[in-house]
């Protein structure tokens, strides 16, 4: 089929030229389709699903293969065809839309087939004409200005990508695919995307308590994008799918035996299908001979509403499915349109009018031109003045109008956009340099400007417009089957789904006038397992999916069937919530650890008030201030950051604490490395022949010292935070009725380099110190730097083995006791001598008295 489609095709596409220099082409061969047209200044194309079966002709390659002809005609879409025309006509009687413009269409029918589909989508984007003439550009408008279909999303897919260049707006492909704007970017649809699909029924599923669900699906590119969207949306609701098959293309009675099968060994008793009517028919004979009921069918809606079910062989195995429809409409004087048509309404001599031809004798089962013999058989003659009223069909119903709706609602968002291009101002239009677009030299794009801002308002009262994918308003009705008892199906509206809706009112249903096929006449239960009863808790089964589990007695204390927060009360029979500890500021030892911190900032704050008051002063001006003054304010952030460790852990709480503690505490040491630095410095500048020791560690090289080492911390903690960052975590190990909610440190190996380095700086500050020790009075900072620097590394050995040790919160209360404890060290033994003279002995705070001092003990 594919290798005839193909020939075909080629033929189709081959022109010859007239002559070397004439401008007019000649098409070699025309398709032979199914279709209705009418002339206008503007054609419309339209593609629908008229007949259900195609049939080829033997391939012999030794001559030109026959044409095609397509079988089983449907109803249906012959009404959907004709509601398009009938949404032209309307459009040509209405002064105020396209006034001065008459509108045509070219209607081809589908045949359910992928390469009929693309034949008919290239005989609308090439034209029909077989000889037309060129301009020296070969530009103008395309044959047709859009399309209205295709009605499958495979063919849909195809036929963009074969006529990208054509519009098209489906009033039937819901493949969430096509919302892809990159890939199809002059695709539209009046019918919602499966994405929406998928989450109504999600809604009804979680609305009724069904968790256990199998899944059908066609095979096709509706199904599998419909299919993969589900299992996704369904496990994040906290449902599971017990099995997952497809339908097979070519109905081979043993795959269908096999599924039928699996759904009747599976336990679960809701079936979602996607899929339409020709795929899901054979699978439905195949239930009706397994005789498998007690079943509750979800319908998509590409069968939600199809009539080919209700029938009374099938109702006792379908009675009761709910079904996601597309909204329902009504289009004024539609029926009366429908009932009019007769067979010579439509020109002979157009080689693709042969659709009206074709409906007319199947609905009164007779011949327009009978072939010879059909008399002779007994077979009727058509006069074509038969009544349609005096026949009962289902194209003129015109009660339940979903895809005829969409129809009606594509052909006026195409009028729409024509009717606002074609009222662009000259030198105020839209386009580069404020051009207006030309209906001669129309390029697509053009229209899709227009297309993407059309919004209106339909008789019926519904807005119509399209998103940013080129997507309708997600509106669905819930269908229901009533198997009334005298055998007759009645197809109910139970509901409605509105994603436009505020939170949590998108989903509208009436439980108690939905019909259930099921002798208790209550909605069935379908759960892999129930909900374990008070006494017992959750046990997964290996390998089954998380909807499947056992429910064991809980042991004394252990948690019951509620969630991990919860616990289980002394006599196993309710569920209390568990104790939570964390270090709080509502507690004795929080209280406590912030007062510590923030007085250890106060008396930083008062310190640098000092030294600020005093700053032109010997004692405060002795080995670099400005380096005073930084480690000053790098302890009063070392006390403030301890206050990221009270309180209950949050994400951001727990990423900065360890950053904050770490990059304060580097800041400090490395002020307290470079003054002792520089203490050696100035001794050996004392020696003779020294003088110029200082010239390579002046003020500028003392800052930039300190900013490269507290930049290698900085960049530790970034490593660590983007690598695997520490994050807030509920423990249970310690304690089983209680949970301590604690910052688990993410990476080991990067906590451990945080202090690591903070302790190699602190060592080398305490090794120069320590060196530095027996240097002469007016040197002596570098014995407090020794006692300050013993305390500080004394404080961190210990806190490694007490961390390590310490459960819950007191880990947290033993590093702020850490943080607090070796930056009160630093801060008295450092500048509390010399506060001390400041204040209480002034009259040794100048360079006479220092120096002195050193002289009389030389």
């Amino acid at each position: 089929n594919t290798t005839w489609v193909v020939f075909r095709m080629v033929l189709l596409l081959n022109y010859s030229s007239a002559s070397s220099s004439s401008s007019s082409c000649r098409l070699w061969e025309q398709f032979s389709l199914n279709g209705m047209y009418q002339k206008g200044d503007v054609i419309l194309g339209g593609l629908f699903e008229v007949h259900y079966f195609t049939v080829f002709p033997e391939l012999s390659f030794t001559s030109e293969p026959q044409q095609l002809y397509c079988e089983g005609f449907t109803s249906r879409g012959f009404q959907q065809a004709k509601t398009m025309a009938f949404a032209v006509d309307e459009i040509n009687r209405n002064p105020d839309l396209l006034p001065n413009i008459k509108l045509g269409y070219q209607l081809y029918d589908n045949c359910l087939k992928l390469g009929v589909s693309l034949r008919a989508a290239m005989s609308l984007a090439s034209g029909t004409e077989e000889e037309f003439l060129l301009d020296e550009t070969c530009s103008g408008s395309p044959p047709v200005l859009g399309i209205v279909g295709d009605p499958g999303s495979t063919h849909s897919i195809k036929d963009d990508n074969i006529i990208g260049n054509v519009l098209l707006v489906s009033h039937y492909s819901t493949c969430s695919c096509l919302s892809n704007r990159g890939k199809y970017p002059s695709f539209f649809r009046t019918i919602p995307s499966d994405a929406f699909q998928v989450r109504a029924m999600i809604r009804i599923l979680h609305r009724l308590g069904w968790t256990w669900v199998g899944l059908v699906f066609s095979d096709d590119d509706y199904g599998f994008h419909a299919a993969r969207s589900f299992h996704l949306s369904l496990a994040e609701s906290g449902g599971c799918v017990a099995y997952s098959q497809v339908l097979p293309k070519d109905n081979r009675p043993t795959e269908l035996q096999r599924i039928v099968g699996e759904i009747k060994s599976s336990t679960a008793r809701v079936v979602v299908v996607f899929s339409n009517e020709a795929y899901l028919l054979p699978l439905v004979d195949e239930v009706v001979v397994q005789n498998l009921k007690g079943l509750q069918w979800i319908a998509s809606e590409a069968w939600s509403t199809s009539s080919v079910f209700h029938t009374p062989r099938l109702m006792p195995y379908l009675g009761g499915t709910l079904g996601i429809a597309i909204r329902r409409g009504e289009i004024p004087g539609l029926k009366d349109y429908l009932l009019s048509i007769r067979p010579d309404d439509q020109p002979a001599n157009n080689p693709g009018n042969n659709m009206v031809k074709q409906f007319w004798e199947a609905v009164f089962g007779c011949r327009l031109e009978p072939p010879a013999g059909w008399v002779e058989a007994g077979g009727d003659v058509c006069t074509g003045q038969e009544d349609l009223r005096d026949v009962e069909t289902d194209y003129g119903d015109v009660s339940e109008l979903r895809p005829e709706y969409n129809v009606y609602k594509a052909v006026y968002a195409l009028a729409h956009a024509l009717h606002d291009l074609l009222r662009c101002v000259p030198g105020r239009g839209p386009f580069s340099g404020h051009h207006c677009a030309s209906l001669q030299r129309l390029e697509p794009w053009q229209l899709v400007h227009y297309l993407e801002r059309v919004n209106f308002t339909t008789g019926f009262g519904d807005r119509v417009s399209f998103d940013d994918n080129g997507d309708a308003l997600a509106i669905y009705d819930i269908m229901n089957w009533v198997w009334l008892q005298d055998g007759s199906v009645q197809v109910e509206t139970v509901g409605v789904i509105d994603e436009s809706a505020p939170a949590g009112q998108e989903l509208t249903l009436d439980e108690d006038r939905i019909f259930w096929n099921f002798e208790s006449k209550k909605p069935p239960r379908s759960v892999c397992s129930e909900s374990c009863p008070p006494g017992t808790r959750v046990a997964r089964k290996k390998g089954e999916p998380v909807c499947c589990f056992n429910c064991i007695s809980c042991a004394e204390g252990e948690v019951s069937n509620t969630t991990e927060d919860f616990w289980s009360s002394p006599e196993r029979d309710l569920c209390v919530p568990k104790g939570v500890e964390f270090l709080s500021y509502q507690e004795s030892l929080g209280i406590s650890l912030m007062t510590a911190s923030l007085l250890g900032a106060l008396i930083c704050a008062v310190v640098l008030g000092i030294f600020t008051r005093y700053r032109n002063t010997p004692v405060v001006k002795a080995n670099n201030s400005e380096l005073s003054f930084l480690l000053l304010l790098s302890l009063k952030l070392c006390f403030l950051c301890s206050l990221l460790f009270i309180g209950r852990p949050r994400l951001w709480t727990c990423q900065l604490r360890h950053a904050a503690f770490g990059i304060s505490f580097v800041l400090c040491v490395s002020c307290i490395l470079v003054k002792t630095m520089v203490v050696l410095a100035v001794f050996r500048t004392s020696k003779p022949g020294a003088n110029a020791s200082l010239k390579w560690f002046g003020a500028g090289q003392q800052r930039g010292t300190v900013l490269v080492l507290t930049s290698f911390q900085a960049a530790i903690c970034t490593a660590w935070l983007v690598s695997a960052s520490p994050t807030p975590h509920k423990n249970t190990r310690y304690h089983n009725d209680k949970i301590i909610y604690e910052c688990v440190v993410g990476s080991v190996a990067g906590f451990g380099a945080l202090l690591g380095y903070i302790g190699l700086l602190a060592f080398l500050s305490f090794l120069l110190a320590f060196l530095a020790r027996n240097l002469p009075d007016n040197f002596n900072e570098a014995k407090f730097i020794t006692f300050s620097m013993l305390i500080f590394c004394a404080v961190w050995i210990s806190f490694v083995p007490a961390y390590v040790s310490s459960p819950g919160m007191y880990a947290d209360a033993v590093e702020i006791f850490a943080i607090l404890a070796s930056s009160f060290g630093l801060l008295v033994a450092l500048f509390g001598p010399k506060c001390y003279i400041i204040l209480l002995r002034p009259e040794r705070n100048t360079k006479k008295a220092l120096m002195g001092r050193a002289t009389t003990k030389t």
